[in-house]
Parts: structure tokens; sequence; C-alpha cells
């Protein structure tokens, strides 16, 4: 089981989608984990064996002042 967090802006463009295919929200949550868990694997790699003062390293382009507000209580 996973429960997951998203920002506003990517939860309602995920239920649109949704809405408009008949799939489920989970559906396209698992679609894109299983065709992006290689580079997310790799560019974790890559943070871990870099030495960085930018906690987020090699996702900063996947990470914004609003995800950060909706991860802050995790």
């Amino acid at each position: 089981m996973l429960a997951i967090r998203l920002p506003l802006e990517i939860e309602q463009r995920l239920d649109a989608l949704a809405k408009a295919t008949g799939r489920t929200k989970t559906f396209y949550a698992r679609q894109a984990i299983v065709e992006h868990i290689d580079e997310i694997e790799a560019r974790a790699a890559i943070m871990a064996s870099e030495v960085t003062d930018d906690p987020f390293g090699a996702f900063s382009e996947w990470d914004s002042a609003a995800d950060r507000r909706a991860y802050a209580g995790l």
C-alpha cells in the first residue's frame, strides 16, 4: 500500500485526467512510477554519490516551493 501527498495542482490534474478517461488516479500514479523508476533510481544514485549543499540535489527540477510546503509535515 502506498499513500502519497501531491501538490494541489497535480492532484487536480490527475483527478481531471482520471475523470476524462474513466481510469483511476491510482492507475496513472502506478503508470508514472513504472515508466520512470529507472530514471528515478539513476538520479538517486547520482545524488547519493555526490556531496552537495542542496538536499534535493538531482531531483531539484521536480521540486518546487509548493512541493516543499506539501511535504513539510512528513
